[in-house]
């Protein structure tokens, strides 16, 4: 189980939130803006991030980018809305995942345990990997392109490791929610198409005509050879 922070601004929810993940055996803190969640999780961090996008003040698209800047924290954006802007803008803004409000909890549990298993288990990576001008150590979760430092998340990172451990091959929304997220029978296929276009930004050279990470219509991705 792993030390949890929910940044929720209506009291009924958090407390719900709360107690449903207490139950799971976790260990829970709730905050109510995002400024505070900036500062908490600055002085204490925290293994996993549940973000309310409608916050007051700092909203959660905000709160989420400031702890980008920083840390790889797993983030779980949670909205009231399942609209494609909002949900597409959140994981842009470097969430890992969404739920939208009113959520089951055990499928919400079932998340949380997927993302900190795979938090948990990086740094268990291979040799090194490259393509173009980009290498990349699995091991030292370290990306360069040209011999500078790329900056990704850890999804961003899981999800480049496992295009370019099977370079050629076209792996399917399906395949990279499973091995990427943990994800073995829920997940949005947005998740995959978003991060996809992230990391296209920051590894090629023309993020609109794409050389190495691409898309094989009807079936997934691949990276060209």
């Amino acid at each position: 189980m792993g030390r949890i922070l929910i940044v929720e601004d209506d009291e009924r929810i958090r407390s719900s939130m709360r107690l449903a993940l207490e139950d799971e055996g976790h260990t829970v803190e709730d905050v109510d803006s995002g400024e505070e969640a900036v500062r908490r999780f600055s002085a204490d961090p925290f293994e996993l991030v549940l973000i309310d996008l409608m916050l007051p003040g700092m909203d959660g698209f905000e709160t989420c980018r400031s702890l980008r800047r920083h840390s790889t924290v797993p983030v779980i954006m949670v909205t009231a809305r399942s609209d494609t802007h909002d949900v597409v803008a959140g994981l842009e803004a470097g969430a890992d995942d969404y739920v939208t409000k009113p959520f089951v909890a055990k499928e919400l549990s079932a998340r949380i345990r997927a993302l900190l298993r795979r938090a948990r288990s990086d740094g268990a990576g291979s040799g090194a990997l490259t393509f173009g001008d980009v290498e990349i150590e699995p091991d030292a979760g370290v990306v360069r392109r040209d011999g500078e430092e790329v900056h990704c998340t850890r999804t961003e990172f899981r999800l480049l490791c496992e295009l370019a451990g099977h370079p050629g091959k076209v792996l399917s929304r399906e395949h990279l929610l499973e091995q990427v997220w943990g994800y073995d029978y829920f997940g949005d296929g947005r998740l995959v198409d978003v991060h996809v276009r992230r990391l296209r930004t920051k590894v090629e050279p023309d993020p609109a005509s794409p050389r190495f990470i691409l898309t094989v219509r009807g079936m997934g991705y691949k990276l060209a050879v």
